[in-house]
């Protein structure tokens, strides 16, 4: 008898089951969303209803090119870094991390408040899994795409980052916040801020795939050379609206 016919092959763990998408619970969300922007756990209840499968294709695509491979291999999280105050300090003016770090303090937001809303909402997002660590990848990043896109935290920039975050990750969750968020601007007559979403959504197709991006890395960067090395495109739609009206 062959040597390797006196081994059994080992048990393998269950298949991680694809997602089912929830519509109900996707539309009961949004609806929620739309009335409060700052109710930020909704968007985590959009994405867990909707996004099946796109964290898995994700990482997937990451896995295609060297550098997408290595960062999987690091598996770094980002938001330690992003709370390391003596890290953010000591990135120079003109920088994407001097603008991220000037951000978050004038909004008083940061990366760990954001993943602590994520964790109150959606189950296994702390797992020691490629997936997992795929799915806090986008949202600790989420901040710095703020930056990159040059889009504020007013509901109009909320939203048309949504849509470039749609063209980017093809998540079916962002793609019915920004559909919802575009249905009320026309309803309301403004067609202004409709055109301005739209164009979140060409911007995040004409973009370099920000999730294959190193993004520590990419905090050193002047952050006019970084958006031109990836393709960012400015923002006009969402600049011709009055702030005010933002």
């Amino acid at each position: 008898m062959a040597m390797t016919e006196t081994f059994r092959a080992p048990m393998q763990d269950a298949p991680i089951a694809r997602p089912r998408r929830d519509w109900g619970a996707a539309l009961k969300a949004l609806r929620r969303l739309l009335s409060d922007k700052e109710d930020t756990g909704q968007v985590f209840e959009i994405m867990r209803a909707l996004n099946g499968d796109s964290t898995v294709r994700g990482y997937s695509r990451m896995l295609e090119t060297a550098q997408g491979g290595r960062l999987a291999y690091e598996r770094v999280e980002l938001a330690p870094r992003l709370m390391d105050d003596v890290w953010l300090d000591s990135f120079a003016p003109g920088t994407v991390g001097a603008a991220y770090r000037d951000f978050i303090r004038s909004e008083n937001i940061s990366a760990e408040g954001l993943a602590e809303i994520s964790r109150q909402r959606r189950g296994q997002v702390e797992d020691a899994h490629p997936y997992a660590w795929f799915g806090r990848r986008i949202r600790d990043s989420h901040d710095i795409w703020h930056i990159l896109t040059g889009y504020h935290r007013d509901g109009t920039g909320e939203a048309c980052l949504v849509a470039f975050s749609y063209a980017q990750t093809r998540a079916l969750g962002w793609a019915l916040i920004a559909a919802g968020a575009g249905w009320r601007a026309l309803k309301a007559g403004s067609r202004a801020h409709a055109r301005a979403i739209w164009q979140g959504y060409q911007r995040g197709k004409a973009a370099k795939w920000l999730p294959g991006e190193d993004f520590t890395a990419l905090m050193s960067e002047p952050l006019e050379a970084a958006r031109r090395r990836l393709n960012i495109t400015p923002a006009t739609a969402y600049e011709a609206i009055p702030a005010a009206q933002r």
